[in-house]
């Protein structure tokens, strides 16, 4: 390898120039950066805040409807097997975001990520693609929360007529004023300060789950004293089978989407490499554990047959003479939708500076106030669009939009795992300030090479060669020859390794689509099923078996913030989580596609005329590893 590369100017030819803005990968979080970066945010969160927003941004209102129709169509009394398996294959993706998190704690989540990692290319449609599954994320939920509130007050047209939803027949519109209302409140709380809004959503979240607590206790008395009647059926455990089982924990699966939110804050946590992988494994133990112990309750109050698919929990107490229960139920789904309302808007002014920070966004979005130390204009154009949408649309049709970022999100963390422990970027981008410290270091590295060739610098091609050792010096010489004939050696092997994994792990990838895509459709022959789902495993297991075979870079040591948590069961974990998160996304309906299709294009056009020309990289420099730290100090010399 050369001692430096500019991949704008070097490499390949002008026809590949928009490929290689697609690959460019920016650096990894270290103190250079931090010199030369744009002003951090406040670290201001522990354990406790990063738990808060976990939880809060995890369990929705879903939950206290969820129950009734996975039971009754899916999985029946073994509901919680269903929480279980759906939480385990979400700790897949928990173990990936925990690593990363914790080497590379900046504001950004998948879309910081993928960029490090992966490239431009894909980093920006990630970070498009969380950009659309917030904003309509948080309308949805906003759109949810006003009629809980009018059960509360007495009934669906209680609530005061300046809050009460407003039907337009002309424009065949329903607007909810309550709706927009709590978007703008949450969204001046996120303005104060992350501890602040970590807080509050800490409050609400700690009502949602005393609620829970209300119907796992009470839940558990009644069913002890009515003998479980709920798995008294002749059915048995699994009425549906095990693949009603499985269906049911693929539904089940989106109720644990959330506790991403905790890895987008990583910028604003004091200690990332402890507190970030404990607050992403608490957060999402803790869910499961209230996820599982509410589905026992209440499959076990009722009869999922007889479960009321609407109101489950409230409906199963109501059969036991508790119908003041509701009122508690009904504060646990408002408190809940709140509190996940709040971890709807919290990632994305993040993911919006983080862009802009990059260059692929206007920096508009990139301002920071000085005394909250909040994105400010990122904050209030989130609230802004999401209060407008939540106002005037009905974004229940769009719900299923929301699903297409997070799995394309938790798919690329996964591949990200892979690339950072086998192929680690091996080349770092500095800015064009440093030309001349890169030229100057760039001279004396090819001087001293001169000088362990026997070669004086100082002489002109055209002068006789004259030896530099004498006889004595010979066999010193040839030792030289011999350790760089050793060293290119060596190189040349690491250089195939790396070329290796990096087609293995292209190719887990298309196995993986190819897999889950033919299992999927069984509009398919027969033949052409099994050759696809054939073909599909054996680039898969091939893959898995190369990974597993060939040795890991040693570079991962030092990788971003070394020393953090590190995600085990290396690379059959990362792959699980690819194939599962695909199938979910293959799984989708095709509507979903076609209008995530259509906000993907306008990302597309969006990084074609404005990304790609202003992009932080666009002039970057791209020098080995190896040779960042001398160049730096080499600057700070010159200056």
């Amino acid at each position: 390898m050369g001692v430096l590369v500019d991949s704008q100017k070097e490499g390949f030819g002008s026809s590949w120039g928009g490929l290689k803005n697609l690959v460019r990968r920016k650096q990894v979080d270290c103190a250079h950066t931090k010199r030369l970066d744009n002003p951090q945010l406040a670290k201001e969160l522990t354990i406790p805040h990063l738990v808060a927003v976990g939880v809060g941004s995890t369990i929705g209102a879903g939950v206290y409807i969820l129950v009734g129709a996975v039971a009754r169509e899916h999985s029946g009394p073994a509901l919680s097997m269903c929480f279980l398996i759906a939480g385990i294959a979400a700790a897949l993706s928990a173990f990936c975001y925990a690593e990363l998190a914790s080497r590379c704690p900046s504001a950004g989540s998948a879309y910081h990520y993928s960029y490090i990692c992966v490239g431009e290319g894909v980093a920006w449609l990630v970070g498009w693609a969380l950009i659309l599954e917030y904003t309509i994320g948080g309308s949805a939920v906003a759109r949810g929360i006003s009629p809980n509130l009018a059960l509360l007050f007495g009934g669906e047209n209680s609530l005061p007529t300046f809050l009460a939803r407003q039907h337009f027949p002309g424009l065949d519109v329903m607007v909810d004023p309550c709706a927009a209302a709590l978007v703008l409140i949450v969204t001046g709380f996120l303005c104060l300060g992350i501890k602040e809004s970590a807080l509050a959503q800490g409050i609400v979240t700690a009502v949602n789950v005393f609620a829970m607590l209300f119907v796992i206790i009470a839940g558990g008395y009644l069913g002890f004293k009515t003998g479980w009647t709920g798995y008294e059926v002749p059915t048995g455990y699994f009425p549906f089978g095990v693949d009603g089982m499985l269906a049911g924990s693929a539904t089940v699966f989106f109720s644990y989407i959330g506790f991403d939110t905790v890895a987008s804050t990583a910028e604003e946590v004091k200690n990332p490499k402890r507190d970030l992988p404990l607050g992403i494994a608490l957060s999402l133990s803790i869910c499961c554990c209230l996820y599982m112990l509410v589905s026992i309750v209440i499959v076990g109050l009722v009869p999922y047959y007889a479960m009321d698919p609407d109101t489950p929990i409230s409906s199963a107490f109501a059969s036991n003479g508790m119908q003041w229960a509701a009122y508690i139920i009904t504060v646990g789904a408002v408190t809940a939708l709140i509190s996940t309302l709040m971890g709807s808007i919290l990632p994305q002014p993040r993911i919006l500076m983080a862009m802009a920070r990059d260059g692929l966004l206007p920096s508009f979005f990139l301002d920071v106030n000085r005394h909250t130390q909040v994105p400010v204009n990122s904050t209030l154009a989130t609230g802004i669009v999401a209060s407008i949408l939540a106002f005037f649309m009905d974004v229940s049709q769009l719900a299923g939009m929301v699903s297409v970022g997070t799995l394309l999100a938790f798919t690329m963390v996964a591949v990200s795992v892979l690339i950072l422990r086998y192929v680690p970027p091996d080349e770092v981008p500095l800015p064009l300030s440093l030309q001349e410290s890169i030229d100057s270091y760039k001279l004396r590295h090819n001087s001293d090479a001169q000088m362990i060739n026997g070669e004086n610098p100082a002489k002109s091609p055209g002068d006789p060669c004259l030896p530099l050792l004498g006889e004595k010096n010979v066999a010193v010489d040839c030792t030289v020859v011999e350790k760089l004939e050793a060293l290119s050696s060596c190189t040349l092997d690491e250089e195939n390794r790396r070329k290796i994994a990096s087609w293995t792990i292209m190719l887990i990838c298309v196995g993986a689509f190819m897999l889950t895509f033919a299992a999927s459709n069984l509009w398919f022959s027969s033949l052409i099923r099994f050759t696809l789902c054939g073909a599909g495993g054996l680039l898969l297991l091939s893959g898995l078996v190369i990974l597993t075979c060939i040795d890991q870079d040693d570079e991962r040591h030092n990788f971003g913030h070394a020393g953090g948590f590190i995600c085990p069961f290396v690379p059959l974990l990362p792959i699980s989580c690819i194939l599962i998160n695909v199938y979910l996304l293959i799984n989708l309906e095709v509507a979903t596609w076609v209008r995530v299709s259509v906000w993907l294009m306008i990302g597309v056009l969006i990084y074609t005329f404005y990304g790609r020309r202003h992009s932080s990289l666009l002039n970057a420099i791209y020098v080995p590893k190896a040779h960042v730290d001398e160049i730096y100090r080499s600057s700070g010399a010159m200056l």
